[in-house]
């Protein structure tokens, strides 16, 4: 039986925690050390997110629990390709652990698509569906029942993915997020065919491009839009973070070994072809990120991986009404204290949501929101506050060297200037960046929500998560000015948080329940 919050009564916890990437498989684990009890939200079906990506049947069977004789330390082959795996398999097992003990609740394969508004005592009721899952066939899979869990607390660790910019010929077949492709090498152990080129900027293209060599894959280049000597304007920020050094040097050892060209202040900009990927046109840039005349260079290929950094995914932040900010990178993130308390009482945030900062950040902030919510709460542990004070200063050095980062690799400010008019912005609903600049020039849009009204960029299936960014830029270009956090929030606010069935807004409403303002409208 439910009870008025429209929770089943033995479903309320201290706390729940959505995502179990790094940083919400470090809350999970650490707020259950502290004898609280958790409940941890995921679509996915094994800890890990994206950055621990692995091959479902090595770890788990199909309930998604250990598989018999999975050892913790993960085999070699568990492991390939991976950072910190030992971090990873310390803390999965400590998981289980508690998972077993029912300290932790595990719900896999699970989404948050609703958060209800507070009760007076602070709890609020989440709104739970499973992921759906669409067979070959076209026919949905089938539903469980309606599920909701009540908590005390939140700690959303939603991650982030990857930005994408737009480039002429970027919707042929065989142009790929970068993190895509180590999402298939990771996951799925599948290299794209043929000859690749990797662009963009920042050092996750190395990994990509290493990751790709090794798999016995030609890259013909490597193409970072800005220059290494931008570390040099940041060298306070980037000695913050020495460990880091033995990565970039195992992957240019691998670029060296492979004889991959590695091209600074070049970009991919037009890809070429007429069913498929067939060339790049690779072109040098200036400072600011504008095409050096007559410098582009047409290089044959079957694939391009595309990455300018990552952006948070915020639907959840922005759906509990949390404030948020532009970051140094021009990213939207969360605001939040030194304790990672969002500016909504009884809301925390952890991992890329706070700003980009890798996996190693990500899992210091996990620990830092549990143990902060545990000290809200009186958690068990007398030494709370030195644990959380040495938290803060690891966090602060993490940040330190994401900034210096960012702050190396922008964006390139003059990018719009490689699109033509006929150039795809939006590839849900095929608006172009000639239907955007009329849209500017005719009917007086000079901001993302107007663009997004009037030559619907971001209205399609994906809400905007691939061209929301680009979309707010082209707005803000075409306007004379720099995006804003309101332009980013307007490109990033969603009604509901995940695509959920029909039938179970329809359940939500039989149970009494009001749906957020514009829900049956929305586009899907």
């Amino acid at each position: 039986m439910k009870n008025e919050t429209g929770a089943d009564p033995e479903m309320a916890f201290d706390v729940a925690v959505v995502g179990a990437g790094p940083a919400g498989l470090a809350a999970a684990v650490h707020a259950g050390d502290c004898g609280l009890a958790v409940v941890l939200i995921d679509a996915g079906q094994q800890p890990g997110g994206q950055f621990w990506r692995h091959r479902d049947e090595e770890v788990h069977g199909a309930s998604g629990t250990p598989a018999e004789g999975a050892g913790d330390e993960g085999g070699a082959e568990e492991g390939a390709g991976h950072h910190d795996w030992k971090t990873f398999t310390e803390l999965r097992s400590r998981l289980y652990a508690h998972e077993t003990s029912g300290r932790v609740r595990y719900l896999r394969g699970t989404q948050l698509w609703l958060l209800d508004t507070p009760a007076p005592d602070g709890t609020r009721v989440l709104q739970l569906s499973p992921v759906l899952e669409v067979p070959a066939d076209g026919t949905p899979a089938a539903e469980a029942a309606p599920g909701s869990v009540r908590a005390g607390r939140l700690v959303l660790c939603p991650g982030g993915y990857d930005r994408q910019l737009p480039v002429p010929g970027w919707e042929l077949p065989g142009v790929m997020a970068a993190g895509g492709v180590q999402a298939l090498l990771k996951g799925s152990m599948v290299v794209p065919g043929g000859t690749g080129v990797v662009g963009g900027t920042g050092p996750f293209l190395l990994p990509v491009a290493a990751g790709l060599a090794r798999a016995g894959v030609k890259v013909a280049a490597v193409c970072e839009a800005n220059s290494p000597t931008g570390w040099l304007r940041n060298l306070r920020g980037a000695v913050r973070a020495p460990e880091k050094v033995p990565e970039g040097v195992e992957y240019a050892a691998v670029l060296a070994r492979h004889r991959i060209p590695y091209r600074t202040r070049t970009a991919v900009t037009e890809i070429h072809g007429t069913d498929r990927v067939e060339a790049v046109t690779l072109s040098k840039l200036t400072p600011d990120g504008a095409v050096v005349a007559g410098s582009g260079r047409r290089v044959p290929c079957d694939f391009v991986a595309l990455g300018w950094g990552f952006t948070p995914s915020l639907e959840l932040v922005l759906a509990a009404g949390a404030a948020t900010a532009l970051d140094v990178d021009g990213s939207l993130v969360a605001v939040v204290d030194d304790r990672l308390n969002s500016s909504v009482p009884g809301v925390s945030v952890a991992g890329e949501a706070t700003g980009i900062g890798g996996a190693a950040m990500a899992v210091v902030e996990g620990e830092l929101a549990a143990l902060s919510a545990a000290a809200a709460r009186g958690g068990e542990s007398p030494d709370l506050p030195g644990r959380i004070a040495r938290l803060q200063r690891e966090r602060a050095r993490l940040r330190a060297f994401a900034v210096a980062m960012h702050r190396a690799n922008p964006v390139p400010a003059r990018w719009t200037g490689w699109l033509t008019p006929d150039t795809i912005v939006c590839r849900c609903e095929e608006a172009s960046y000639g239907d955007l600049c009329n849209a500017h020039a005719e009917l007086g849009a000079d901001d993302a929500r107007s663009l997004k009204s009037y030559a619907r960029p971001g209205m399609g299936w994906c809400q905007g998560r691939v061209c929301g960014f680009a979309t707010t830029s082209i707005a803000a270009d075409l306007a004379g000015r720099g995006p804003t956090a309101e332009d980013l929030q307007a490109m990033s606010k969603r009604t509901l948080a995940a695509p959920v069935s029909l039938g179970r807004l329809a359940a939500l409403t039989d149970s009494g329940m009001e749906l957020p303002h514009g829900a049956a409208g929305e586009s899907p």
